[in-house]
């Protein structure tokens, strides 16, 4: 098994900064993920770790070897596409075997690893098969059987999965997971979906710009992002966030921006409590972001009492999902989503007022640059 290490690299194309100095490092046997959306400089680095893409700068490792001037065919890594790329004019069997007749493998080595492949990838009975007679989630292993078939140090994978249907996805999330395990090879997967990136990496790297935000356990992304960006690109639905402006006063309290002309309107101020008090006082910023999931708001009974801060807002719209649904709620010039209301569902009508609860130990705090101030608190007894 084999190392991959990434750094400070950079590529540009003119005037355009498609990654600027992006370093990562994946440990031998690893299924690390970069996650971000279109646009992000996720596939750039894929295509220059594969020596598809010249860089600009920066120095990229496949296990001790420096590769920058090597060939894409003498870096011995594989790629999974999204669109497959299976040869129509051969069958499966061909399809999988290309890579080493181009190798000039002996046949019968040629015949066992095909058969080998196949069998780990349960697609025996298709080997006589053309692509055009087999389904896309076979399609999709017969890619991965041509990938893997060489036996290559690294595996890269473009989003290889955005082509299939929801339930075909999610069978296929499972299967690569358990292969990649088996087969133990050092894999890069990139995608833009945060269910896939959650459910099969090791490690996240969220992107942007061209740029890595924050790399870490999917857990620890989810419950510690570090900064707005990440908060709100993983989770669905993802988190909300409410600007309010610091009243710095005897007591301290948070007043929404609610984008009124009426700077007097007082209706949605919070008092912040003595366990917030020091983190907002310290800002140095007018104003501050409350990050909260829409998980952890609770809509409340009239009158019902709640260990946290209440506000109140008009229902907009419900999507009813099955066991679980979903509300919308306006606050002024904002909205908040609700998840998990399906169990007082009769408390929202749209059109009509709802109470809603939020616990202090339940808030992102983030300054006006999006870096994060805080993890979840918890409070004293506010």
């Amino acid at each position: 098994m084999t190392t991959l290490s990434i750094r400070n690299l950079t590529k540009r194309y003119g005037n355009l900064t498609a990654l600027e100095n992006f370093s990562l490092e994946i440990h031998s046997g690893q299924f690390m993920v970069l996650l971000g959306p279109s646009g992000c400089g996720k596939t750039t680095v894929l295509r220059c770790i594969a020596g598809l893409t010249g860089i600009t700068s920066g120095e990229i490792y496949i296990g001790d070897e420096l590769v920058n001037k090597l060939p894409p065919k003498d870096r011995d890594v594989a790629m999974v596409f999204q669109n497959y790329s299976l040869y129509p004019h051969m069958n499966v069997y061909e399809n999988i075997a290309f890579p080493l007749k181009m190798r000039k493998t002996e046949r019968n080595q040629i015949k066992e690893r095909v058969q080998n492949i196949a069998n780990l990838l349960n697609i025996s009975n298709l080997l006589n098969r053309k692509p055009k007679e087999i389904s896309g989630g076979q399609m999709q292993r017969v890619a991965l059987g041509r990938a893997l078939v060489r036996e290559p140090k690294i595996f890269l994978m473009d989003e290889p999965l955005s082509n299939l249907d929801a339930k075909l996805r999610t069978d296929m999330r499972v299967e690569i997971k358990k292969l990649q395990k088996k087969v133990g090879i050092t894999t890069l997967y990139i995608t833009h979906d945060q269910i896939e990136a959650m459910s099969m990496a090791d490690n996240i790297g969220i992107m942007d710009a061209g740029k890595l935000l924050q790399l870490d356990t999917p857990q620890k992304v989810y419950n510690e992002p570090a900064n707005q960006f990440v908060a709100g690109f993983i989770g669905i639905p993802p988190m909300n966030f409410l600007e309010f402006k610091i009243v710095r006063d005897k007591s301290m309290f948070l007043k929404l921006v609610t984008g009124s002309a009426n700077e007097h309107d007082n209706k949605f101020m919070i008092k912040v409590p003595d366990v917030l008090s020091a983190s907002i006082s310290n800002t140095g910023d007018e104003t501050i972001i409350l990050g909260i999931r829409p998980k952890d708001i609770t809509v409340l009974r009239t009158d019902e009492e709640f260990d946290g801060f209440k506000v109140k807002g008009e229902v907009t719209f419900i999507e009813l999902l099955g066991d679980d649904s979903i509300a919308e709620v306006k606050l002024g010039q904002n909205s908040l989503k609700i998840s998990n209301v399906a169990s007082r569902i009769d408390n929202l009508i749209i059109g009509k007022e709802a109470i809603m609860g939020i616990k202090y130990s339940k808030l992102y705090l983030f300054k006006n640059s999006g870096k994060r101030m805080n993890s979840s608190i918890t409070p004293s007894s506010a």
